[in-house]
């Protein structure tokens, strides 16, 4: 237990992170990196660039002050946080590294300001705040592992299959090279993928959604090539599974984390809604709703900006059409003239709130969405206006999290 003069402390701090949270995580990653280069080979690069890592980090010391003397309350960001690290390989001897280096980040940023008492606390309260990863990381550890087909940090799978589902988006179908038994997963969990790019120094660790349902003999990621513009790098990994990755060879694979998970035992209608590539835990989703549960009424929905990059489209219609409680709405951004003629979409632009309740026939539903962090926002924003409550919206990010509030709001 913190004591309660520690508490005091830590709650005290809460404003200034607010201010300088960013700064402080910035400057600890600097910090560890610099003395531990080695922890390069389990962090995304892509993210730290782009800032998204500090910025999802900051928030999460900012959550655990604000709620240090109720814990319980970010614990569901910690288990989605835990299922991350037993995916990635973070083990009890990386915490005391953070630690270390997260006082001296907020040392150095807050100066004279962090004073020994601050320090001491927050030292206390991270070593509190450690254990609850620690422990919760052991069960899935040992969950992972001794389940039927499980096996522990990463195994090696070939790729059987490679399939070209859209101008940018390819499947990749693995199976383990040892020719043992897979672990099952539920839909919306994802594994991580551990490559060595020719060239590069460090490991890369990426998680893909898988995207089928579970109980085949192999799975199923479906990766978006992502291509570099002016203030985005190209994807360094998903150009390298789609340019230099062919059948025949070796991907290591964690076995499946995530907590963005389909409530099979929710009998009310289910709603679907992805963008881009989102749509790729969805597809696991709707691949077991029509599998296992063929009475669930289902209403998948899908945005992208056209059909030159609108993926597994005809299996979604094969569906629709086998399964008279699955209906599939699409919306494009930008249509071709082909899209236009073959009347491959039910909007044009963009999902708005009139459309989705004329598609939506019941609004009693549970709603799972995913897709680029704008499109998630405005989703959640539609969805929260027409007074859909917020234990009946599921989401994920593709990355750190981040904040669905919009922009003008967001903290």
């Amino acid at each position: 237990m913190l004591s309660d003069n520690s508490v005091q402390i830590i709650k005290s701090t809460v404003p200034v992170l607010e201010v300088h949270g960013v700064t402080i995580t910035k400057r600890f990653y600097e910090l560890m990196f610099t003395a531990h280069p080695e922890l390069l080979h389990i962090f995304n690069h892509a993210n730290q660039k782009q800032g998204r890592q500090q910025t999802a980090l900051a928030n999460v010391v900012y959550a655990a002050a604000l709620h240090i003397d109720n814990l319980a309350a970010i614990l569901p960001a910690v288990k989605q946080i835990a299922h991350k690290h037993r995916s990635l390989g973070v083990k009890p001897e990386h915490y005391p590294i953070v630690g270390k280096h997260l006082l001296m980040a907020i040392k150095d940023v807050l100066g004279d300001a962090a004073t020994d008492e601050i320090l001491g606390a927050w030292e206390e309260a991270y070593g509190i705040i450690a254990d609850a990863f620690i422990g919760v990381e052991a069960e899935m550890y040992n969950q992972a592992e001794h389940q039927p087909g499980g096996w522990e940090d990463f195994r090696a799978f070939r790729v059987d299959r490679k399939v070209q589902e859209s101008a940018v988006i390819s499947s990749f179908y693995l199976v383990p090279e040892d020719g043992g038994a897979i672990a099952d997963f539920l839909p919306g969990q994802y594994v991580s993928v551990k490559v060595e790019v020719p060239g590069d120094k460090y490991t890369h660790i990426r998680q893909y959604s898988l995207s089928d349902a579970s109980g085949k003999p192999y799975y199923r990621i479906s990766v978006k090539r992502e291509d570099g513009f002016p203030d985005r790098p190209e994807g360094r990994v998903s150009n390298y599974l789609h340019g230099q990755i062919s059948e025949g060879d070796t991907l290591y694979l964690s076995a499946p984390a995530g907590d963005f998970i389909l409530d099979q035992n929710d009998a009310r209608p289910v709603v679907l809604i992805s963008g881009g590539v989102g749509l790729t835990p969805m597809i696991s989703m709707l691949n077991t709703l029509a599998e296992r549960h063929s009475d669930r009424k289902v209403t998948f929905i899908h945005a992208a900006r056209n059909g030159h990059v609108h993926a597994m489209k005809q299996h979604v219609d094969e569906l629709a059409q086998k399964h008279s409680n699955l209906s599939a709405y699409y919306c494009y951004q930008a249509p071709t003239e082909q899209d236009r003629e073959q009347k491959a979409y039910h909007k044009e632009g963009f999902i708005d709130l009139p459309w989705l309740k004329s598609v939506i026939e019941d609004p009693n539903a549970s709603y799972y969405f995913c897709g680029p962090v704008p499109f998630m926002q405005h989703i959640n924003q539609s969805l929260k206006e027409w007074g859909i409550p917020e234990k009946d919206l599921h989401f994920e990010f593709f990355g750190p999290a981040a904040s669905l509030a919009p922009a003008a709001s967001a903290r």
